[in-house]
């Protein structure tokens, strides 16, 4: 079993973030596979089901992004699982709108959610899939929590389709093939 977790904050304000990415690959990987997110425990909504023969549990913390791990701590201790079996989807700003990076454990690199995540699962060994959303060019709260311009809208469909992409790839094939086919990819913007 796998947690498949989406990163971003609850409340319709919010629809349409930069923070918010990980939720919308989120609601991709439930359309697609027809699971769905509507049961509320744990600080998150969440939906179980099966992604290329693997069960998974599909997980929204609802515990805004600093508090991320919370809920996800929640999620592995409920189902007695190990950090490595968590997948993670999230923004990045220090990446190109567009890009992503896959990577099998690492730091937080300055981001909150991870960095909340890695708190309270006391171990920084889970995948992350981090989408990038661009630089900020003033100030990083406003960024991240600004909507994407119409004229990105295009390269942030695409970009969190691949982000979908890259974790059914990782359930079907592995993390290296994964790692391998999607690292690579720039979308031109």
């Amino acid at each position: 079993m796998k947690i498949i977790v989406g990163l971003g904050n609850p409340g319709k304000e919010y629809n349409l973030t930069r923070h918010n990415i990980g939720f919308m690959a989120m609601d991709i990987l439930a359309r697609r596979h027809n699971i769905q997110i509507r049961s509320r425990r744990d600080s998150a909504i969440s939906g179980e089901g099966f992604i290329a023969g693997e069960k998974v549990v599909l997980v929204e913390p609802m515990t805004f992004m600093n508090l991320s791990g919370q809920a996800v701590g929640a999620f592995v201790r409920k189902f007695k699982l190990q950090p490595s079996d968590v997948i993670v989807v999230c923004d990045d700003v220090n990446l190109p709108l567009g890009r992503l990076r896959i990577r099998a454990k690492g730091s937080a690199g300055g981001h909150n959610g991870l960095k909340s995540i890695i708190q309270h699962l006391g171990s920084d060994e889970f995948i992350r899939v981090r989408v990038g959303v661009g630089e900020p060019k003033g100030d990083m709260v406003n960024h991240v929590l600004s909507r994407f311009h119409k004229s990105e809208m295009p390269t942030v469909h695409e970009s969190v389709g691949r982000a979908a992409d890259s974790v059914e790839v990782m359930l079907s094939e592995g993390l290296e093939p994964a790692m391998n086919r999607f690292n690579s990819i720039t979308i031109p913007t």
